[in-house]
């Protein structure tokens, strides 16, 4: 786990400034920093250095390939990259390797098998950064679900890219806007989706993409080298043919050899455990591989509601892992609210993004590399909401369209709309599809689009699907949240949390061969009568108890509206929503803003918008800092 940085025809003291990237980022990778320029200055790469595979300076980066073409700087992990080398070796493109780290053989073999050829046999996650000086062509490529983030665009005319937006930030003159288009969008998902940015003339580079540049470096172009679109289409046209109980049999087999391979590496490895089902299978099918006692991890909190640590502390003596619990204080979470801007470089607000920082900073006290059981949700149709989403457009799809949309603005346009319950009928009554059903109940509260001055209308990625590209609704839905909700808010919070304390997370359910075999299970395997995530679980109750596992799932969340409420958080709040702030910054509508407030502090109706508002502001204020 790394940060990378760089840009192109930087010609203003480009030494200062990549070394200005690499120290925003120190915390990505804080064991080395390293830096190449061409001869010419036209290409310039950064790189902050986590150890992990080969900790020796074999594994340093900027690295060259082997024949002196090829310059390269990469974050993340290689799993398969030993299987890659022997090959090099078979196949006598390779003679023999300096070192033992994946950088070196993934350097290698797009050297000698090509870009995609090579990226195509990779199984990991990445951010990589490859310069091909014969050609002066430059490539940035991502990894297929994203794990790791990539930010890429032009500052005063010149390329840059880095795994971190607040690597940008600090060039020297960086004066990009803010992008107004992206807040209707920010305030709805309280996050930032690719290909957008905070900021004009900046965008994340989407996973499973390559980009290409040529000099003289102006012009960027995309493609991509995997979709979990097509996987989801092709694995649901190509149905798994076997029963429930042969499909956990293989989704056992594929995990344990996803987990085997993630497990290596050359400092201490654990696991977060949050008593779920997603974690606890990670954690049960580590410790079935491991000869001594896996270290797992957990945190706990006062509030019985939101404490999962207790039967976390269950499940690890089941499993026998070395387990460590910490309980947190409300002054422990609230002494990360500070932290967060700086930590996420641009506006996001998952709450859980804070007790996702302390468990991975207790967790860094003991490891450098974490798995995590995210994605189990999604591939294996877990939330409640997907269920949901099917039940409603069970009820309306017989009734044409055509039909439902006057009736739906119709109530939109009654009384009725004064109440909640008829303005989330009526709302949900004109979605075309299940697909816009679920966009839909995002948009229910008016106030919601009335918090940012100005509009876009930037489409969302899933957009791009077709009207029915899946058959079955609960699998549509689950799409849609691999293509953003998943990469875009889950993915996010746990990389930037962890590498804010250079901890290194790895996520086993995000392997190739796992996802593209969830996508061949048919729905009922993974959910019936109200259960989700069966031929997961059928895997746990091979470990776990059953009757540990039935009772209500908690996860990272924590009071935050509660906390709102007390004198000194309240006092904060305020402090950043002044209406002469708002007035001055003229992004925010400080009417909108300060209604929604006072309808919480005066009446008790918590929107989540409350806390994306503070998010936002807290970001502001951190930016005016800096500047």
């Amino acid at each position: 786990m790394c940060g990378i940085a760089g840009f192109c025809n930087w010609k203003r003291d480009w030494e200062k400034n990549i070394r200005k990237m690499n120290e925003r980022m120190r915390h990505r990778g804080p064991d080395a920093s390293g830096i190449w320029a061409s001869e010419d200055g036209d290409v310039v790469l950064g790189h902050q250095r986590l150890s992990i595979v080969d900790l020796s300076e074999n594994g340093a980066q900027p690295m060259q390939s082997h024949s002196g073409r090829f310059e390269m700087v990469f974050n993340g992990e290689i799993y398969n990259y030993r299987e890659i080398a022997k090959r090099l070796i078979e196949e006598k493109k390779v003679d023999r390797f300096r070192g033992s780290s994946d950088t070196e053989v993934l350097l290698e073999a797009m050297e000698h098998m090509g870009i995609e050829e090579a990226i195509s046999l990779c199984k990991g996650m990445f951010a990589i950064a490859l310069y091909d000086k014969k050609e002066r062509r430059l490539y940035l490529l991502r990894d297929r679900i994203g794990e790791k983030p990539l930010y890429y665009g032009f500052v005063n005319g010149c390329f840059v890219f880095g795994s971190d937006i607040g690597s940008i930030s600090v060039l020297d003159g960086f004066s990009n806007e803010i992008n107004r288009d992206v807040l209707d969008i920010y305030f709805v998902h309280g996050y930032i989706p690719a290909p957008y940015s905070i900021y004009e003339d900046i965008w994340k580079l989407e996973p499973g993409c390559i980009l290409t540049l040529e000099a003289p470096f102006s012009r960027p172009s995309v493609k991509t080298f995997w979709s979990v679109m097509d996987a989801a289409k092709k694995g649901q046209e190509n149905l798994f043919a076997g029963s429930r109980e042969e499909a956990a049999e293989e989704l056992e087999r594929l995990l344990k050899a996803s987990i085997r391979d993630q497990m290596v590496a050359d400092v201490p490895v654990g696991a977060f455990l949050s008593a779920g089902i997603d974690s606890s299978t990670i954690v049960a099918l580590m410790q079935s591989l491991n000869h001594g006692k896996v270290k797992s991890f957990t945190i706990g909190m006062g509030e019985k509601e939101y404490n999962e640590a207790e039967a976390a502390r269950e499940i690890a003596k089941v499993l026998g892992t070395e387990h460590t619990e910490l309980y947190i204080t409300e002054a422990d979470a609230k002494a990360v609210i500070p932290k967060l801007p700086f930590m996420f470089g641009e506006p996001f607000a998952d709450s859980s993004q804070i007790p996702t920082y302390l468990v991975s900073k207790m967790t860094r006290e003991h490891v450098t590399v974490s798995l995590s059981g995210d994605g189990g949700d999604e591939l294996f149709c877990g939330y409640t909401s997907y269920a949901s989403v099917s039940r409603i457009w069970g009820k309306m799809k017989n009734v044409p369209y055509f039909l439902r949309k006057p009736c739906s603005e119709l109530v939109l346009h009654s009384p009725l709309v004064k109440k909640e319950l008829f303005r989330i009928k009526g709302k949900l009554l004109g979605a075309r599809d299940p697909s816009d059903i679920y966009v839909q109940s995002r948009l229910t509260d008016p106030l919601t689009m009335g918090i940012a001055r100005e509009h876009g209308n930037l489409p969302y990625k899933y957009t791009q699907m077709p009207a029915g590209y899946l058959e079955e609704t609960n699998h549509t839905i689950m799409l849609m949240d691999m293509l953003m909700y998943h990469p875009d808010d889950i993915l996010v919070k746990v990389d930037r949390t962890a590498m804010a304390v250079s901890l290194e997370t790895r996520v086993p359910m995000l392997d190739k061969d796992v996802v593209e075999f969830a996508w061949s299970l048919p729905l009922e395997y993974k959910r019936q009568d109200g259960t989700g995530k069966l031929v997961l679980r059928d895997v746990l109750y091979k470990y776990v108890p059953k009757k540990l596992m039935d009772r209500p799932k908690k996860g990272f969340s924590i009071p935050i509206a509660k906390w709102l409420m007390e004198p000194s958080l309240r006092a904060w709040a305020e402090t950043l929503i002044d209406r002469r702030t708002l007035e001055t910054q003229g992004i925010l509508n400080p009417d909108t803003v300060w209604k929604i407030w006072k309808d919480f502090v005066e009446n008790g109706v918590w929107r989540i918008q409350i806390w994306y508002i503070l998010m936002f502001q807290a970001w502001m204020a951190d930016r005016a800092a800096v500047r």
